[in-house]
């Protein structure tokens, strides 16, 4: 069994063991009638509670399709143990509620299972999940944050590594011409190289709106309302274009480009024009060689990332 399995079968025994401790301690659903009976009752309690842990973890992996993976990023394992509360909280209330009902209620009558008994015991379980969980975000928050900083240290090199090999081009983009239909798709229509910098294109909006550049020069694009910011190089100097247009249809038209991808619903960026990737205490980004600008890459993109620096 690997050392990732058994610290987490570890943090699951702590996590049922406090609540079975807060249970002791204030001894709801009439325990106090079982007087000592009612910690062995406890016992048997914690050991259900860690096999409907494992019940919340198969869940996890199979029907919601959550594999347990540090690979994946901080993002990630946060958004597993978010998903493992849900799941998880409501299926130890009703262990608990059925166990209220056939072992404890020969001397309690309350605790027949009933929808009221249900709602209570989810509130109690749902507190103690709730403050469980605050708990092992604390403890492990530095190893968080160095994990972060270490997963963009990584990415930061393979950008360079994939800076100086980039992948060649998927094929010239076919434009999709652009006419007065505002459901047309943008244009990018192919030239021959300007002054040997590389491919020129033309960016068309749905309207006669355009941009003519090289495809080196261009920074990032931005969603803007309705329309998307183009900001590129020219003459060395940083220059923005607002074209009417939306995200997908700029995605669309510059796919056959692969230093171009999407780090953000509302960001493509080129990754020949990044000069590192950096990290804060809110999300990772990306800072552009003109102008610094900093782009921020939404968590669910980040493998997107990962992907086109092993292409």
């Amino acid at each position: 069994m690997d050392k990732v399995r058994i610290k987490t079968y570890r943090v699951r025994a702590l996590s049922v063991g406090f609540t079975l401790l807060a249970l002791a301690v204030f001894k709801p659903f009439g325990l106090e009638a079982w007087q000592w009976e009612a910690y062995l009752h406890l016992l048997l309690i914690w050991v259900l509670g860690l096999a409907v842990c494992g019940l919340s973890e198969l869940i996890l992996k199979y029907i919601v399709r959550m594999p347990r993976s540090l690979e994946q990023g901080i993002g990630y394992i946060i958004r597993r143990n978010l998903w493992f509360q849900l799941i998880n909280t409501p299926l130890v209330s009703l262990m608990i509620c059925l166990y209220r009902h056939f072992v404890l209620s020969t001397r309690v009558e309350g605790n027949q299972l009933s929808w009221g008994n249900f709602l209570e015991t989810l509130v109690i379980i749902a507190f103690c999940s709730f403050a469980i969980g605050l708990y092992w975000r604390f403890k492990f928050r530095s190893r968080y944050l160095a994990a972060e900083l270490e997963e963009t240290r990584q990415l930061s090199e393979q950008l360079k590594k994939w800076q100086a090999h980039p992948s060649t081009p998927k094929g010239r983009s076919v434009g999709l011409h652009n006419s007065n239909d505002t459901h047309a798709a943008s244009s990018v229509q192919t030239h021959p190289p300007l002054e040997g910098l590389g491919e020129a294109i033309t960016l068309e909006g749905n309207t006669n709106e355009h941009v003519t550049l090289d495809i080196s020069d261009l920074l990032y694009i931005e969603s803007v309302g309705n329309y998307v910011k183009v900001c590129h190089l020219h003459d060395n100097e940083v220059k923005t274009n607002m074209l009417r247009a939306t995200m997908k249809q700029m995605e669309d038209a510059l796919q056959a480009y692969p230093t171009i991808v999407r780090c953000h619903r509302a960001f493509l960026v080129n990754l020949g024009q990044v000069e590192q990737i950096s990290s804060n205490s809110h999300a990772m980004q990306l800072v552009m060689r003109h102008g610094h600008d900093t782009i921020p890459v939404s968590r669910s993109n980040v493998s997107k990332l990962k992907e086109c620096f092993r292409s």
